[in-house]
């Protein structure tokens, strides 16, 4: 395969057959462990991770990984014309080139092998042990081994490829387990609210219970009838459903809206009588500290707000909680229309066509 660093279209090269680069400085070892990747070349950020975590048990593994980051690189800018991919490309390049011949000499077998040798091991040893632990209470390295073992199959996968080797069925079969797992344990700031952390100790506050309980009565909303369903869905799932808000937009305001919820619900006095039930009192508090600025540009304006609270009280609560919502949902994607308050208000003022008969 052809390959010209120098010219605007760099080529990923042969595993085996790497030219020399010339660079000044080892530029590869510190952006490689640092692992400061270009804006446009984020997505191969977790894959460099991986090899770096896998290089002192495996360095011909981590090699693999470190290769398929490079064709994963090329194929995301092949002419090299984000700002950084070339100097970042060729530094990869060199440290390419200096462990293709000093990773073969550890290597026992082919490397579709190596590679299927080791993503079993790593299953065995990490996700395998985690699993059948007797707390199962360290979800920060379970959540980390399933990442993982994602991008292991993945660089198996291109290895595979291109020695023309079939995957073995003991591998698809832990991967789909791999694969179904990972997406119930997602990285999390403070809260994990996937199925599976109603041990988890913050989990089992009266307050956190009783706001995510009040987020997820989604009784009477009317969702689309090609959804996918989705375990423990909730206010914030029906308004990216209906917007198309961002999926991290989505988690990170989820998060944002209980813990807001719960630090209000802990201080309400007296204490109300049912402690897993959230207090009114205190979504009425969150709810108005949020749309004291919305109200007031309202006024400013001579607007009639866009609050509307029906009649029956069973469903104000959830009427309020998709007020909030929605305005911390578009407050989340604003990016820098957050420091222009009266673009935010707008924006939320004349909400979407599609659910404008709803919230009116």
């Amino acid at each position: 395969m052809a390959y010209n660093r120098r010219g605007s279209d760099q080529q990923p090269p042969p595993r085996r057959s790497l030219l020399r680069t010339q660079t000044v400085g080892n530029l590869g070892e510190t952006m490689m462990d640092s692992e400061v990747v270009p804006s446009s070349l984020v997505d191969i950020a977790s894959i460099l991770r991986v090899a770096n975590e896998v290089e002192p048990s495996n360095p011909r593994v981590a090699y693999l990984c470190r290769f398929y980051a490079f064709e994963k690189a090329h194929n995301l800018d092949p002419t090299s014309s984000g700002r950084g991919v070339r100097q970042f490309k060729t530094a990869l390049l060199q440290r390419l080139e200096r462990e293709d011949k000093t990773t073969l000499v550890g290597r026992k077998n082919s490397d579709a092998r190596e590679m299927q040798s080791f993503y079993q091991h790593y299953y065995a040893k990490y996700i395998k042990a985690l699993q059948n632990a007797a707390d199962k209470a360290d979800r920060t390295r379970l959540t980390k081994a399933y990442q993982t073992a994602a991008v292991l199959f993945d660089v198996l996968k291109a290895v595979n490829l291109t020695e023309s080797v079939d995957m073995a069925d003991e591998i698809i079969e832990a991967h789909n387990k791999v694969a179904e797992k990972a997406e119930i344990y997602v990285p999390y700031n403070i809260l994990p609210l996937d199925s599976e952390s109603t041990n988890q100790a913050i989990m089992r506050y009266t307050e956190i219970e009783a706001a995510v309980k009040a987020l997820r009565n989604t009784r009477g909303l009317p969702w689309s009838k090609d959804r996918k369903k989705k375990v423990d869905e909730d206010i914030l799932d029906w308004l990216q459903a209906m917007f198309g808000f961002q999926k991290d937009n989505v988690s990170n305001q989820r998060e944002h809206l209980i813990l807001l919820l719960a630090n209000v619900h802990i201080r309400q006095l007296p204490k109300p009588e049912q402690q897993t039930m959230l207090d009114d009192r205190a979504l009425t508090e969150v709810m108005k500290k949020l749309f004291k600025n919305y109200k007031g540009w309202c006024k400013y304006l001579g607007r009639k707000s866009s609050l509307w609270l029906p009649s029956i009280q069973q469903d104000v609560q959830q009427r309020k909680l998709l007020y909030i919502g929605l305005y911390l949902l578009i407050w989340g994607e604003a990016a820098n229309l957050r420091f222009m308050p009266e673009c935010l208000c707008y924006i939320y003022h004349h909400k979407d066509q599609k659910t404008s008969q709803f919230f009116s």
